[in-house]
């Protein structure tokens, strides 16, 4: 592990982020360490964007079927900016309250942006309805030819992937500003409830009142009664808030039915996102069936933990314990040293890329009461560096989450020459840099350590890690469709915790032992409660990574072009298309089956490994 030099630890210091990239700001700092916006600035920016919609607006009278498709163009390259305008002032009010849950200027601001991004998107529906309205032969002579213009025309193609769910413009409009007052804005409140969450936890004698983050870091002690108590610290909270989370949950998941399968005939409440991932329902069944088959690989190997532990049976409070005793912390600076140095070995460019983003000052490291649980990367606009969230506690699973959302940033600026429209990539592909960079940096590790036990820890912690990014996130989506049937139901919130209940206990067999209180375990899931369904992008994207992963072991350095092209492609490009030029059908449950079949031969060298 690389040791940081002085001028290093300065600049890897643990901090918040500079959102002034975004949003000037005025000099004085708020409580969370971000500097308030400035309120001239934000109101010349608001100047500027009513102007833009305004102009946007003159245009309703010129679409027809017989514009030129010049004229399309120009009326894209308007959309692009307006697009531009509003990501700028909505990012910045995300990432602010993402800072500090608790902040009410951060909230009054988040959700005066809302309210504005609705009200512009309404006025701008016409062009969207007017669009996805045409005939196919129509369409198809607008489409721009130029290779300059491939972007404008890939978004065009794809908007018009949702025409047979379109409403007509009245309808639309309502479920926007519904949207904003209703759903978007209980989401808010399902955010303040669990970000102010404390748990109390007994540390060396002494109780501790902890955040979500810190309680957590104990779920991996050495000391299984420690892992116990934080896992009973953590659902005790969460069993005391169930009635209320699971009650926001049946709303949310209410109204998604309404509108989605009521009134604009999806075939189902899955069906919404994977057309908005632009992949087949085909595929996404073809995912949960293949994942819910290999079910008992992982049971395999938490039987095989179990022996390694010296214990019967695993209980579910012990699926991430360490194999080795150490207690090792890893400083923050130490943690980014070591994920650049990885990053170098990699690719310089790829390395450059990561450096960049705490060169901008574009990463909130610290832990904060108030602040949002978790990591994310956000990428905003192809002109500004990615902002990075983490929640770093000194622990070596914090070093891969440190690469993982290096990695996202990476994506990102390696597509940075596309359009706002088509930088970013969907989500079943979004994870293919991030989990990439996870596994560089173990084979890094384990091509550097010889001994067995810590060669057998780095192979048990990828796995573990492999478990809650492929099985773990399926079979979240797995209740999710369950949670949904049972809702059309009119299933009480007691019944969603018996199906979560028996959700876990067919992923896990008779291999771990479940107890009561993970009933509760669905209510702390945020991505069920934002973004429905989005879960299986990680099983995606992972099994995608590892099939990828192994061909760059095979190929070595001339695998790395046509990957860092995959990555520039950003959302440039169908999903379908981007993978068969790798050679990927995403239909086949053998491609998927392939991606399980080398998480078996990693259990199999860890059943094999010999520890002294």
């Amino acid at each position: 592990m690389a040791v940081p030099t002085a001028k290093n630890q300065e600049r890897y210091q643990m901090s918040g982020w500079d959102l002034s990239a975004l949003v000037p700001s005025d000099p004085e700092a708020n409580g969370s360490g971000v500097p308030s916006p400035s309120t001239a600035a934000i109101e010349e920016m608001l100047e500027r964007l009513e102007q833009s919609v305004t102009a946007f607006e003159a245009l309703r009278e010129e679409l027809s079927d017989d514009l030129e498709p010049a004229r399309l163009i120009e009326t894209m390259r308007q959309y692009e900016d307006i697009t531009s305008q509003v990501y700028r002032l909505g990012a910045y009010g995300s990432l602010w309250f993402s800072s500090d849950t608790q902040s009410p200027d951060a909230l009054t601001y988040s959700n005066r942006m809302r309210q504005l991004m609705a009200d512009v998107q309404n006025r701008m529906l016409f062009f969207g309805l007017w669009w996805k309205g045409l005939d196919d032969e129509r369409a198809n002579r607008l489409l721009p030819d130029a290779a300059e213009f491939d972007d404008f025309r890939h978004y065009l193609q794809t908007m018009r992937l949702a025409k047979p769910y379109m409403l007509e413009e009245t309808a639309e409009r309502i479920i926007n500003l519904k949207d904003t007052n209703g759903s978007n804005a209980i989401v808010t409140i399902y955010s303040m409830l669990t970000n102010r969450l404390e748990f109390e936890l007994e540390v060396e004698g002494e109780v501790k009142q902890l955040t979500r983050e810190e309680v957590m870091t104990y779920a991996y002690s050495t000391d299984p009664e420690m892992r116990a108590a934080a896992y009973q610290s953590l659902y005790k909270v969460y069993e005391r808030e169930a009635p209320i989370l699971a009650q926001i949950y049946v709303n949310l998941m209410q109204d998604w039915h309404t509108e989605n399968v009521t009134l604009r005939s999806f075939n189902s409440p899955i069906a919404v996102r994977n057309l908005s991932n632009d992949v087949p329902d085909e595929a996404v069944e073809t995912l949960l069936e293949v994942a819910r088959r290999n079910a008992t690989l992982f049971q395999r190997y938490f039987a095989l933990k179990a022996k390694w532990l010296g214990v019967d049976k695993l209980r579910r409070y012990d699926i991430y314990a360490p194999l080795a005793g150490s207690s090792k912390d890893i400083p923050y600076e130490d943690a980014v040293e070591l994920v650049l140095d990885t990053f170098k070995n990699f690719d310089l460019d790829f390395a450059a890329k990561a450096q960049r983003v705490f060169d901008d000052n574009h990463v909130d490291s610290e832990i904060r009461k108030g602040k949002r649980t978790g990591a994310f990367c956000a990428t905003v606009l192809p002109s500004i560096t990615p902002y990075v969230l983490l929640n770093y506690t000194n622990k070596v699973r914090d070093v891969a989450t440190v690469a993982h959302e290096l990695g996202h940033a990476v994506h990102s600026m390696m597509a940075e020459d596309h359009s706002i429209l088509t930088q970013h990539s969907t989500l079943p592909l979004a994870e293919t840099a991030s989990v990439f960079a996870e596994m560089v940096m173990n084979e890094q590790l384990l091509a550097e350590e010889k001994d067995p036990l810590v060669r057998r820890e780095i192979l048990a912690a990828s796995v573990d890690d492999i478990y809650a990014t492929v099985m773990r996130q399926a079979f979240f989506v797995i209740f999710e469709n369950s949670a949904h049937q049972a809702i059309q139901e009119n299933a009480s919130p007691q019944e969603l915790n018996r199906l979560y209940l028996e959700n876990l206990k067919e992923q896990f067999g008779d291999s771990v032992e479940v107890s009561d209180e993970f009933q509760y375990e669905w209510v702390s899931i945020p991505h069920i409660y934002h973004t429905p369904f989005y879960c299986y992008a990680y099983s995606f994207g992972q099994l995608l990574v590892i099939s990828l992963f192994r061909r760059y072991q095979e190929e070595g350095d001339a695998f790395k072009p046509g990957y860092l092209k995959m990555l520039a492609r950003g959302g440039s490009a169908r999903p379908h298309e981007i993978l068969a030029e790798a050679g990927i059908d995403m239909t086949d449950p053998d491609f998927w089956q392939a991606g399980f079949d080398v998480i078996r031969d990693m259990i199999d060298e860890l059943e094999a490994t010999t520890v002294s």
